[in-house]
């Protein structure tokens, strides 16, 4: 397993590849990303994390950010070249990034989701899934098992 956390670049098309998308928010959001990663270490898969290690809180969240742009421009980077888009809702989270990108990657038919019950708009995200026929898995450790699927 090759793990590439934002804003490290990658370029390599040579294995499949994974763009672990959804919740994040500081630490309202489990590590739910490295709890992936964990369990895929055996496996010839490119992880691509938006995680960052230094994300600065005190960054303007603004297109003249430079640090700011960049983080946003290799998700999305990240989104548009990822084999296999997972999507995780932290029930303890909003994830106003995670519903964009949901609805900007719900038609790529690369999208693989997991909401479990309590996320506030649940409603919302298995209506998009049912609209687009995203798969839903249930739990994260149903979701390893559907990334290992996928990568043989």
């Amino acid at each position: 397993m090759e793990l590439i956390k934002a804003p490290t670049p990658y370029f390599s098309k040579d294995r499949y590849t994974v763009f672990l998308a959804g919740s994040i928010e500081g630490d309202t959001a489990m590590n739910w990303q490295d709890y992936i990663s964990d369990k895929l270490v055996d496996q010839e898969v490119s992880l691509l994390n938006p995680r960052r290690d230094t994300w600065d809180t005190s960054w303007k969240q603004e297109i003249t950010n430079k640090q700011f742009k960049k983080q946003v421009d290799w998700e999305l980077d990240g989104l548009d070249q990822a084999d296999l888009i997972v999507m995780y809702f932290d029930k303890n989270t909003k994830s106003p990034i995670s519903l964009l990108e949901l609805g900007l990657y719900a038609a790529s038919n690369k999208m693989v989701v997991c909401c479990p019950d309590g996320f506030w708009r649940k409603g919302n995200v298995d209506i998009v899934c049912e609209r687009y026929g995203i798969e839903q898995i249930r739990n994260l450790d149903d979701l390893v098992l559907y990334i290992k699927k996928q990568i043989k």
